[in-house]
């Protein structure tokens, strides 16, 4: 038993086991080579669907917006479209809100102020919240000294004598468009579907001048029924241009003869293109003979700010097309006296209003307090804002606006 176990016995299982050259056994095993896998490249942003991307970018706070047109042109397009607005709406980023434009008093430069409305505010509902812009102007120009501003959109375009800026109230760029056809001051202004409308302020013509963004250019439409000269524009969700007090221009430009119109308005039916009238000519004048300084829409209604020698009052107008007549002798709408507002100061000629729709339901008004004959309204202070609850009938006050300019110019946005 023990012999069969030695080790010699087991000679012949061993040596198949030992490599004949002893170097192959030692040698250095080569190494290994890896298959190599072909490589996915990595997903950007600029890979998503619009879709996706426009679900990104709606939901970027307000200061991240401006450079987002400087990105790409894919960027600026989705910034542009009405889907980008719809989902911010949506998500509720944005909100009405009150631009006041202004020119300095060395007309030097443009500035504005943005400021929200809250409606859960008790107050006037109006807070500042984001910071303002400005755009430098040339020192001797006085184009903007009696402008006028309007919005379509989150667009501002600011009208002035010989020239036109558009703001964008996202992006806090400013651009120059075209100017209208005839210069013009103290004039009616209003947009509409987009568009934008001046009329008045020229002794030269008592054309109607329609602006297209799209286009960049302006052309004339109608002519008014007179040519009105500090006169104020505003437009209703029925699609009527409303132009309203100011002096009656008649005459050549060497023999003018000004008449006061200051409590009539003229109205301007755009779809139709025809002017509404009543038997007395214009579509209506304000009660008691007051002097119309300021005036906007809300819905259907027309609101009127007007002034009676001492003291200054508050209308509502509800002239709805179905009751007006375009060749005359139809119902010139209806008047309700609301609430007058509390005007800082003494009441006098020299108080103007710039008046605008804030949302649904308010309306905003800026005092200016302009000298006559060398003086100014006692206590009166230039850029004090009232603001006008609809539902509840109550005025109240919201932060002085840029007091130091020479005149300031309010329009409503959503930002």
């Amino acid at each position: 038993m023990a012999e069969s176990c030695h080790s010699r016995s087991l000679s012949w299982l061993v040596k198949p086991c030992i490599p004949s050259d002893p170097n192959r056994h030692f040698s250095t095993p080569s190494p290994l080579r890896l298959v190599s896998q072909p490589t996915t490249p990595a997903t950007t942003i600029a890979d998503l669907p619009d879709d996706l991307l426009l679900e990104c970018l709606s939901r970027l706070p307000a200061t991240s917006l401006p450079p987002l047109p400087l990105v790409c042109r894919r960027f600026n397009r989705l910034l542009n479209s009405d889907s980008f607005a719809f989902l911010r709406r949506r998500l509720g980023l944005l909100n009405h809100s009150l631009i006041a434009l202004s020119v300095s008093l060395d007309l030097s430069l443009l500035s504005s102020a943005i400021l929200r409305l809250h409606p859960s505010d008790s107050n006037s509902g109006m807070s500042p919240e984001l910071d303002g812009w400005t755009f430098p102007l040339s020192v001797t120009s006085d184009n903007f000294s009696h402008a006028r501003a309007v919005s379509t959109g989150r667009f501002v375009y600011l009208i002035g004598r010989s020239m036109m800026l558009r703001s964008d109230v996202w992006t806090r760029s400013v651009a120059i468009c075209a100017k209208p056809v005839f210069p013009r001051k103290k004039f009616a202004a209003a947009a509409i579907g987009g568009r934008v409308y001046v009329a008045g302020g020229s002794s030269r013509t008592s054309a109607v001048e329609e602006y297209d963004p799209e286009t960049d250019s302006w052309r004339i439409i109608s002519d008014a029924p007179c040519r009105r000269y500090g006169c104020v524009g505003a437009t209703t969700a029925n699609g009527i241009f409303y132009i309203a007090g100011g002096l009656k221009l008649s005459g050549t430009q060497n023999t003018l003869d000004a008449r006061t119109c200051a409590g009539s308005i003229d109205a301007y039916h755009i779809a139709s293109g025809t002017w509404l009238r009543t038997h007395s000519g214009s579509i209506t004048t304000v009660p008691a003979g007051g002097c119309i300084l300021g005036a906007c829409g809300i819905g259907d209604m027309l609101y009127i700010m007007a002034s009676h020698a001492l003291e200054i009052s508050f209308w509502r107008w509800n002239g709805e097309v179905s009751t007006l007549s375009i060749r005359g002798g139809g119902n010139n709408g209806r008047w309700d006296r609301l609430k007058p507002p509390p005007v800082p100061g003494q009441v006098g000629t020299g108080l103007r209003f710039s008046c605008t729709a804030v949302g649904p339901n308010k309306v905003a008004a800026v005092v200016h307090a302009s000298a006559v004959r060398g003086r100014v309204a006692a206590g009166a202070v230039n850029g004090a804002l009232l603001v006008y609850d609809v539902p509840s009938g109550e005025w109240s006050y919201g932060p002085y606006i840029l007091p130091e300019s020479r005149r300031t110019s309010c329009v409503a946005v959503e930002c």
